[in-house]
């Protein structure tokens, strides 16, 4: 990854992105008494060589949602940091910091960095923050509306497609509001992920601004018309392998998950239901997932 395919101006050329891997995961996803879980309280899957997916215990938080760090050759980028503060009982840093030990000791350098931004600032995604305050070499972005647009230049232009620089690897980032107004996708051209956060993953589909969430669903259809994505990334799974079945909120034991990833048809599918859902607000079932309609009165 250090220089192959890597253009004068950072970004990478069209034989540098990494071989398509197959994404065949067992996640950890509970078991029946959270006080006897033997499961890591950090499930830890190296997609390749540069690119790390971590998962939270449900034992610890029954959010479980997925974090992802990845690498560049000036520095890495973590997205997202759960749903738990306590390093004690949630020890992301350290978890990260063994990672990056890791991954330098393969690839030396001096002065690596450390970047950590978010898909949106629910509890669930920040939680972390603070193990990673006063860290040498790191900057950790608030996924609060003004502090993330103005880091991605969207308070100016919400539908640019702004992009971070992590050193041979060049993530490109857009504002997708209707989950959260702060919602961001990052499309990782080196592994063809799509990260999507909450806007879009095998679950319930909150989300609080119809018109907005109509407009991202469009847009990353249209994104993804322009890109090579493999895999549609968000940050949970909530569906059983029971077309139209979820699991019920707050449920800590989830042995029959489906795959985390999903893919552009689904995107498409989305875009059905939406349509289909038209005006009515609640809880609208499809087979790989559900929309819960909450925005504000009016809308839509």
């Amino acid at each position: 990854m250090d220089t192959a395919g890597q253009q004068t101006d950072g970004t990478r050329g069209s034989g540098a992105s990494a071989p398509v891997a197959p994404l065949d995961v067992r996640w950890i996803h509970g078991s029946p008494s959270a006080k006897h879980n033997t499961d890591p309280d950090i499930q830890v899957h190296a997609y390749d060589e540069h690119t790390v997916i971590l998962r939270q215990n449900m034992a610890i938080d029954y959010e479980a949602p997925f974090m992802f760090l990845l690498f560049g050759t000036a520095r890495a980028v973590l997205i997202d940091t759960g749903a738990t503060a306590s390093a004690d009982l949630f020890p992301l840093r350290r978890v990260v910091d063994e990672l990056m030990e890791s991954w330098l000791a393969g690839h030396p350098r001096d002065d690596y960095g450390l970047l950590v931004l978010h898909t949106h600032p629910h509890g669930d995604h920040v939680a972390g923050d603070g193990q990673f305050a006063g860290r040498l070499g790191t900057e950790v972005v608030d996924a609060a509306l003004g502090t993330a647009w103005d880091f991605f230049g969207f308070r100016d232009d919400p539908d640019t497609v702004a992009r971070v620089d992590l050193g041979g690897r060049v993530l490109e980032c857009m504002a997708t509001p209707g989950h959260h107004e702060a919602s961001v996708t990052f499309f990782d051209p080196w592994t063809g992920f799509l990260l999507t956060g909450d806007t879009v993953y095998p679950g319930r589909l909150y989300v609080e601004d119809w018109p907005a969430f109509t407009r991202t669903v469009e847009r990353l259809i249209d994104f993804c018309g322009r890109r090579p994505v493999t895999h549609v990334l968000g940050c949970h799974i909530e569906m059983t392998r029971e077309p139209g079945r979820d699991y019920p909120v707050r449920t800590t034991y989830q042995p029959d998950e489906p795959a985390l990833q999903m893919t552009t048809d689904q995107l498409r599918d989305i875009r059905r239901a939406i349509r289909s859902v038209g005006t009515r607000p609640g809880r609208h079932v499809f087979d790989d997932f559900v929309i819960c309609r909450d925005d504000t009165p009016g809308a839509g």
